[in-house]
């Protein structure tokens, strides 16, 4: 609690794609892309978040949008450092200046290495956090989703963002086993364009990947057959051009990334305990994460692994929720920074 009677502490989902900021006692108050617009030059921040995205592919050349977190670590250091100060700033733009500085709880891949999760606590200290503990992005997604954590019963919460696909299996406030592949949303996106490139010699960008991947992106076999006008430039000639693609390709184009995401999820399930597994197999596996929303992907994995598939119902919201919910047990985080944060199988 801060010194005037509130809580100061934070819990930030630093997504790839998008970061949010969990206030405790509010809730969700930032929902902003990951992306910052530089000025090449002379090295100052034009914009950051929401507004820094707009100008992506409309910039002039003195002007750089970069996205700083890759495959959900820093890529950028300093830029990252910006951006969170950026968004702590916003979160407690109502605060007293006397208020001292928020304690923050900051999720990261459960695959992270021990130098990259240093990396994200000092970027979070540099941001003007007190101090800063992590949380598996996993383990908070299933404390969102309102999944039993802390009982002896098997979990399994697959969290798919844009840059990472987490995979674990939790039972007694822990992680019994987990697997992080960076493959997700980002690499869908990437295939889109690869795909209309190769096949259409047609180039589009980042953002007309995505908005294709929201609109007609499916998972799977594709029955009903949806088109969608898209344009680009002509690689031939250097020209604008428009093109009518289907559901069916798009499908086509995501495939491997859905099979990698498959394949994870299989893979996890091969290495749980037969108790925990069983659990599962009654209770189900719960998606989390923006690209869980892509459609078919729960009936996929449901085929799959012959288990029901549930969606939770704030999926963009979840890990956000369950690392501003984990500030509640901030005391244990201080008393065992490495034990609290780490799954089982690192």
């Amino acid at each position: 609690m801060g010194r005037f009677g509130f809580s100061q502490d934070l819990g930030i989902d630093l997504g790839t794609a998008n970061t949010l900021v969990f206030v405790k006692g509010k809730g969700v108050v930032v929902r902003e892309q990951s992306v910052v617009a530089k000025n090449i030059q002379t090295g100052e921040i034009e914009a950051v978040g929401n507004t820094a995205r707009n100008m992506i592919g409309r910039t002039p050349g003195n002007i750089s949008v970069i996205r700083p977190m890759k495959d959900g670590v820093i890529a950028d250091y300093d830029t990252t450092a910006t951006m969170m100060k950026y968004y702590i700033q916003k979160a407690m733009r109502n605060r007293s200046f006397l208020a001292p500085k928020p304690n923050v709880i900051i999720c990261v891949p459960s695959g992270i290495t021990m130098v990259e999760e240093r990396a994200v606590i000092d970027a979070t200290k540099q941001a003007g956090a007190k101090d800063a503990f992590t949380i598996a992005e996993p383990f908070a997604a299933a404390i969102g989703a309102d999944l039993p954590v802390w009982e002896p019963t098997g979990s399994m919460i697959v969290d798919i963002g844009g840059g990472t696909t987490e995979v674990a299996v939790i039972s007694l406030g822990g992680i019994v086993t987990s697997r992080s592949i960076r493959t997700a949303g980002d690499d869908m996106d990437d295939a889109i364009m690869q795909y209309i490139r190769k096949t259409y010699s047609l180039m589009i960008g980042e953002r007309s990947a995505e908005s294709i991947k929201m609109d007609i992106g499916a998972a799977g076999e594709v029955t009903e057959d949806e088109e969608l006008d898209i344009r680009g430039r002509d690689l031939l000639t250097g020209l604008p051009k428009t093109i009518t693609i289907t559901k069916k390709e798009i499908a086509k184009a995501l495939k491997d990334s859905v099979e990698s995401i498959v394949s994870a999820v299989k893979n996890s399930l091969e290495q749980t305990p037969p108790e925990l597994a069983a659990d599962i197999m009654d209770r189900g596996i719960v998606l989390t994460g923006g690209t869980s929303l892509l459609r078919n992907l729960d009936q996929v994995i449901s085929d799959a692994t012959k288990m029901p598939v549930f969606i939770t119902e704030d999926a963009l919201e979840s890990v956000a929720i369950g690392t501003g919910k984990s500030l509640d047990y901030i005391e244990h985080f201080k008393a065992y920074p490495q034990v609290s944060n780490r799954s089982t199988n690192d």
